[in-house]
C-alpha cells in the first residue's frame, strides 16, 4: 500500500530532513549529501526510499541527479490518511472549500 511506503519514509529523521531541505529548493544528489555526516551510499539509500514512496522525484542533469519534493504526493497522501482515521473531515473538507471560493470571489 502506497501510504505504508510514505509512513516508511517518513519514520526516519534523515529522510525527513531530507525533505525538508528538498521543500527550499531542487538539489542534487551531491548537494543533499553535503548537508550530512553519512557515505554517500547512505544517502543514496534515503533518496530511493524517498522515490520509491513517491515523495521525491528525480531527473538526470548531466552528469548529476538533481532531486526536488513532490508535494502533491505527500499532501494527497496524508490527507487521505486522515479521512480514514476521521471520516467526518469529509463534510468539513466541502464546507471549507466553500468558504474559500466565497472569499476568493469577495
Amino acid at each position: 500500500m502506497a501510504t505504508d511506503r510514505i509512513f516508511e519514509a517518513l519514520a526516519s529523521r534523515p529522510r525527513r530532513e531530507i525533505l525538508a531541505y528538498l521543500s527550499a529548493q531542487e538539489l542534487s544528489a551531491g548537494e543533499i549529501a553535503s548537508r550530512f555526516a553519512m557515505s554517500a551510499p547512505a544517502i543514496s539509500r534515503h533518496l530511493s526510499v524517498l522515490d520509491a514512496a513517491g515523495l521525491v522525484t528525480s531527473e538526470r542533469r548531466g552528469q548529476f541527479i538533481v532531486y526536488k519534493l513532490n508535494k502533491d504526493s505527500l499532501v494527497n497522501t496524508l490527507t487521505g490518511f486522515a479521512f480514514e482515521i476521521c471520516p467526518t473531515a469529509g463534510p468539513l473538507k466541502r464546507e471549507s472549500r466553500k468558504l474559500a471560493s466565497k472569499k476568493q470571489g469577495a
